[in-house]
C-alpha cells in the first residue's frame, strides 16, 4: 500500500516535471499549432504520439546503456546541426503552405507529412530533447526504478506522458476552435510565424552546435 502511494506521487510529480517542459514554446508545439488549424483537435493527440514513439526507442536505448552517449558532445554537435536544417525545412514547408483553410488539405506540407510523423521528427531533430531525456528523464527514470522496480519506471512514463497529451490536446482544441472563426489573412499570418519560428530555431540548434552562441 505505501508503494502504491509513493507511485501515484511520484507519478504525479513526473507529471508536474513534464507539463513545465511541454508548455515551452518549440518545435513541437509550432507543429501542433499549425497542423491544428488544418486537420482539427486530433491533431495534437497525433503529433504527442510521434513524440512518444521517439521517446520509446529512446527509453530503450537507456537501458540498453546508451544513455552516455546520447549525452555526449559529439551527439550534441551532430543532432543540432541535422535537427537545426530539418527544422529550417520543416519551417520553410509551413510557411509555403499557408492557404486558406479550406483549400490546404489540397496541396503542401498536408500531404506530404502526417502529424505524427511531424511530432516524430520534431522531437528527434532537437538537442534539448535529448540532453532532457540523458539528464533529467535517466535520474527520474532510475529514482522510479528504485522506488519500485518497473512499476516505478512505468509510474514516471505514465505521468511523464499524461502531461505531454494533456498540453498538446489542449492546445490543438483551442487552435481548432479558432480556426473556424479565422479569416484568410489572420490564417496566414500565423502560418507565416509558425514557419519563421521554425526557422530561427533551426538557425539556433546549428549555431549553438557549432558553440558561435
Amino acid at each position: 500500500m505505501v508503494h502504491l502511494i509513493e507511485v501515484i506521487l511520484f507519478a504525479a510529480t513526473s507529471f508536474v516535471v513534464g507539463l513545465s517542459g511541454a508548455i515551452v514554446p518549440g518545435p513541437m508545439l509550432t507543429v501542433t499549432i499549425s497542423d491544428s488549424m488544418k486537420k482539427g483537435f486530433k491533431a495534437g493527440p497525433m503529433v504527442v504520439s510521434g513524440h512518444i514513439i521517439a521517446e520509446i526507442i529512446l527509453i530503450v536505448l537507456i537501458f540498453a546503456g546508451l544513455g552516455w552517449l546520447i549525452g555526449s558532445s559529439t551527439a550534441s554537435f551532430i543532432i543540432g546541426t541535422l535537427g537545426g536544417i530539418m527544422l529550417i525545412l520543416m519551417g520553410y514547408n509551413i510557411t509555403r503552405s499557408s492557404q486558406p483553410v479550406s483549400e490546404v488539405s489540397d496541396y503542401g506540407e498536408v500531404k506530404r507529412y502526417g502529424p505524427v510523423i511531424k511530432g516524430f521528427m520534431t522531437s528527434v531533430s532537437n538537442p534539448y530533447f535529448f540532453i532532457w531525456w540523458a539528464t533529467v528523464g535517466c535520474a527520474f527514470m532510475f529514482k522510479g526504478l528504485e522506488l519500485a522496480g518497473a512499476v516505478g519506471v512505468l509510474g514516471f512514463i505514465i505521468g511523464h506522458w499524461a502531461s505531454d497529451l494533456g498540453w498538446f490536446s489542449t492546445v490543438s482544441f483551442l487552435t481548432s476552435r479558432g480556426s473556424g472563426i479565422m479569416n484568410e489573412k489572420h490564417y496566414k499570418i500565423i502560418m507565416t510565424i509558425c514557419g519563421a519560428f521554425l526557422i530561427v530555431l533551426g538557425v539556433y540548434f546549428i549555431l549553438s552546435a557549432q558553440k558561435i552562441i
